[in-house]
């Protein structure tokens, strides 16, 4: 009985939620494009255990987001984001750089003050995401070896060695600060933290202890319509 009625206050606060930001202030609604560059790494353990020596990689992201106010001075911010990621790593005279493509689906909430002309925003919020693509690279002395990622959510006994495999899907924490001018033109810097393992179950190895996570941060550029 608890659990049903907890389940239709929370179905009612929605709902009047939406009616607020539909109603009274459905005018403030607006719809933005963005895009810009990210500094990523994919940080965790190899599977002794210990922590990886990864460096980061240069990467771009671009999408939309719509913006609808829920009440004074707050917004919800949900988006369409593709973005890459990876790593790279540097062993004896062999540099592996790994490379991976994400859509992403960010749902933030937004503060917006007015300063000066404009307003300051600041915004938190989880993502979710899904793998479409990735290369590992292998650079030294012999030439440059390249093969695609595979993205597997566990990697079965007769699977190839020589084949990276990553999870399919990532999900982690999303904050921003930046600031928006009157124009609708806006400049944010963002962090990003995966908080899931995107390594797959490997049933090659008995005792892996491998970890693999999605961290970044980088500068997008916008306007706001």
């Amino acid at each position: 009985m608890k659990t049903k009625l907890f389940s239709l206050l929370i179905f009612f606060s929605f709902s009047a939620t939406l009616a607020f930001s539909q109603g009274t202030v459905a005018s403030k609604t607006s719809f933005a494009v963005l895009g810009g560059v990210n500094m990523q790494n994919l940080n965790g353990k190899d599977m002794a255990g210990n922590k990886l020596e990864n460096d980061m990689i240069i990467g771009f992201h671009a999408g939309v987001n719509l913006q609808m106010p829920i009440a004074p001075e707050f917004y919800f911010q949900p988006g369409l984001m593709f973005a890459t990621k990876g790593a790279k790593n540097t062993t004896g005279a062999i540099e592996s750089t790994y490379k991976l493509s994400y859509v992403e689906l960010p749902l933030n909430l937004v503060y917006k003050a007015v300063v000066g002309n404009g307003y300051f925003m600041l915004g938190f919020g989880p993502y979710l995401a899904y793998g479409i693509g990735g290369k590992a690279i292998y650079e030294g002395g012999a030439g440059t070896i390249e093969s695609d990622i595979e993205f597997k959510s566990s990697i079965d006994s007769g699977d190839p060695l020589t084949t990276v495999y990553v999870k399919p899907f990532d999900a982690g924490a999303n904050l921003f600060f930046g600031y928006e001018l009157p124009a609708g033109i806006f400049l944010q810097l963002n962090t990003q933290l995966g908080l899931l393992d995107i390594n797959p179950k490997d049933d090659r190895v008995t005792d892996n202890k491998s970890l693999l996570k999605n961290t970044g941060y980088g500068i997008s550029l916008g306007y706001r319509f």
